[in-house]
Order: structure tokens, then sequence, then C-alpha cells
């Protein structure tokens, strides 16, 4: 009943930065708990960063803190991950994701495991070159 459509990836130099965007469709009963998580070539999903549904609270992997931010905007179903000084490291398809079960309908939290989401999109490419 959710879709989620991420964009904005593409080829950057080491040191560059990037934005993606995420975009949110369909019924919904509220602004849902969203984050984002990435794959690289040979390694299992992992955590990126994470939003609560007001936008009030956030997390972030070790590994991108101080560089990386995520953000919504509600009005216009958006989600946002800003990525600074990039290295070939974060090189990944991106994930955005939702959690929108019941359970959690009305929770103000982060949620940082991949089992804790239920609706994701296709992914964008990011390409870090060195």
């Amino acid at each position: 009943q959710v879709q989620l459509v991420e964009s904005g990836g593409g080829l950057v130099q080491a040191g560059g930065s990037q934005r993606l965007s995420c975009v949110a469709s369909g019924r919904t009963f509220s602004s849902s708990a969203m984050g984002w998580f990435r794959r690289a070539p040979g390694k299992e999903r992992e955590f990126v960063a994470a939003i609560s549904r007001s936008g009030s609270s956030t997390d972030y992997a070790d590994s991108v803190k101080g560089r990386f931010t995520i953000s919504r905007d509600n009005s216009k179903n958006g989600l946002y991950l800003q990525m600074y000084s990039l290295k070939p490291e974060d090189t990944a398809v991106y994930y955005c994701a939702a959690v929108t079960t019941v359970t959690y309908l009305f929770s103000s939290q982060c949620f940082t495991k991949p089992d804790d989401y239920n609706a994701w999109g296709q992914g964008t490419q990011v390409t870090v070159s060195s």
C-alpha cells in the first residue's frame, strides 16, 4: 500500500557530496518512521540513518556520523539523505524504508534494524570514485 521511490544516486568523486531523495505515496494511517539502508557488493544490508515519524529524533551508523544527515518533509512525503565527504567505501545501493506496522503507528522512536521495516524502495546506486 505504500510505495517508496528513491532518486539522486550517481557517480561522485571521493570527498564530494550527494543528496538522495525518497518520495512516499499510497494510503497510510499516519506518517511513518523511516530510514536509509545500504548494501555494498558482497556485504549484507546495513543501517545508515533513521528518523522518527515527526522528525524529532534521528540516529546514525557510526560509519557515517558527522558526514550524513537524514531529514524529512512530511508535507511533501519526502525523505532525504545529505551525504558529505564521501568515501569509496560508501559505494553501495541505497534504500529508503518505512515502518508502517500498526504496532508502531503511534511511536516516536527510531528503528535501526532492517527487520523493523516493512516497506522498501527499489534502491539507487551511489558510486564514489577514488
